[in-house]
């Protein structure tokens, strides 16, 4: 079966399955699961129940997708992901990003567990994503084009929607939650970054690191998705602390900083 074709057969029994299938969906980072605790009347699809879906195997990745309710709106929501570092390739990384945009989703918001490069950013910061720069040494649009799920050279200008980053930062300043904004870069991994490499990352103009979101957000562009990014500082970039980094920390300070997260993409999703 070609590519098109596995998408499809997983698209078709998630139509199947969550009929009406709703046009907006959040991918939640390490730690940030909880938001799909949080619909109302939801209905839980394991990863392995549906074909050909990857299932990730980090900490921090329940590995299921949620439909419910919030406010009156009706969003799928994937509590995980898979990533470039487990040794999966593109096309599976970007997988469910593919099923999501022939389900028919218009909106998706990404959200990332990222260290912080800017020196004004702390833990537990929530960043809107305004840009990226690709460090991961890849592209999930490389190779042949299928022109099913769209042109051969998409623009990427504005991968990140001005209109989506302006309902967000009204709610936020409604809410009386701060927001910073900021370039977030891609980097492969699994291993944290030196200091060395955050220094020349912070002179390219990146404010966070992190090693996901880029992939899923250059493919939901490539099918004409709006997209929406958001970062949890987690804990600050190699070097700019005298500690070691650790994945705990990260899932730490998520678990911290959860009822603000949460209440963010709440009052986003309730002015879509």
């Amino acid at each position: 079966m070609s590519d098109f074709d596995l998408i499809e057969e997983a698209a078709g029994y998630l139509r199947q399955t969550l009929a009406p299938v709703p046009e907006i969906a959040v991918v939640l980072g390490s730690g940030l699961g909880n938001f799909a605790d949080a619909l109302d009347t939801p209905t839980v699809v394991a990863y392995d129940k549906i074909p050909h879906w990857p299932v990730s195997r980090v900490v921090g990745h329940a590995g299921r997708l949620v439909v419910g309710e919030v406010g009156g709106r009706r969003v799928l929501a994937l509590s995980g992901r898979s990533h470039f570092y487990e040794g999966h390739s593109m096309g599976v990384v970007t997988f469910a990003t593919r099923v999501l945009g022939r389900l028919g989703v218009k909106t998706l918001i990404v959200t990332n567990a990222a260290g912080g490069i800017n020196l004004r950013l702390s833990a537990g910061a929530l960043m809107l994503i305004d840009d990226h720069v690709n460090f991961m040494g890849s592209n999930p649009l490389i190779g042949p084009n299928d022109d099913r799920f769209g042109v051969r050279f998409p623009d990427m200008s504005e991968i990140y929607s001005a209109r989506l980053r302006s309902v967000a930062t009204d709610v936020a300043r409604d809410q009386g939650l701060p927001l910073e904004h900021g370039v977030y870069v891609g980097v492969h991994g699994p291993s944290y970054e030196t200091p060395a490499e955050i220094r020349a990352f912070r002179t390219l103009g990146a404010d966070a690191v992190g090693m996901s979101t880029v992939p899923e957000s250059i493919v939901a562009r490539h099918m004409g998705l709006e997209v929406l990014g958001i970062s949890c500082i987690t804990n600050m970039a190699a070097g700019v602390l005298p500690q070691a980094l650790v994945h705990d920390e990260v899932m730490e300070t998520a678990q911290r900083v959860k009822g603000g997260f949460i209440a963010l993409l709440k009052g986003i999703i309730g002015r879509l």
